[in-house]
């Protein structure tokens, strides 16, 4: 057998093998559960699901200032792809920026009234299509078990 035809075959074992098998079912999984939330969202509710997932954080702690760049950190966007998704949300009526008192350079971001009722419907249709995809599949105890290792690998991730 020549070395190329080793090399191919070492490629192929390992692109086979169990790890990227698991891995890229997990991806798959969680790929195409996100494409039919936001699916959902934006026929229900008119937004995006990282919309959505901006009026999770405003809506979780009303009283707590969350600034743009923090909204940017936790989304995993760049400073550039969270101005750009406000000034959407903005101009759709769902949140405000205002300043941050006592920083001149920071502006913080609120959820609007519009924006909690949107959240609100957005997150009945989220509900539905995680009930339906992510949770009925699965008996009770199987999700449980799911729940509870997900939180272990992502403790793992953040404590590493």
């Amino acid at each position: 057998m020549n070395p190329e035809n080793r090399g191919n075959d070492e490629a192929a074992r390992v692109a086979d093998s169990r790890l990227v098998h698991d891995f890229g079912l997990l991806i798959k999984a969680a790929t195409r559960l996100e494409q039919r939330i936001d699916t959902a969202l934006r026929k229900e509710c008119e937004i995006s699901h990282t919309m959505f997932e901006v009026l999770i954080r405003l809506c979780r702690h009303p009283d707590e200032e969350i600034s743009q760049r923090r909204l940017a950190d936790d989304l995993t966007l760049t400073s550039s792809g969270i101005t750009r998704l406000i000034d959407r949300m903005e101009g759709s009526g769902l949140v405000r920026r205002v300043p941050a008192p006592g920083d001149r350079r920071s502006v913080l971001v609120e959820s609007t009234d519009h924006g909690r009722a949107v959240f609100l419907r957005a997150a009945a249709a989220h509900a539905q299509v995680v009930e339906r995809y992510f949770v009925a599949p699965l008996a009770s105890a199987d999700y449980g078990r799911l729940i509870h290792s997900l939180g272990e690998i992502e403790k793992a991730l953040r404590d590493s």
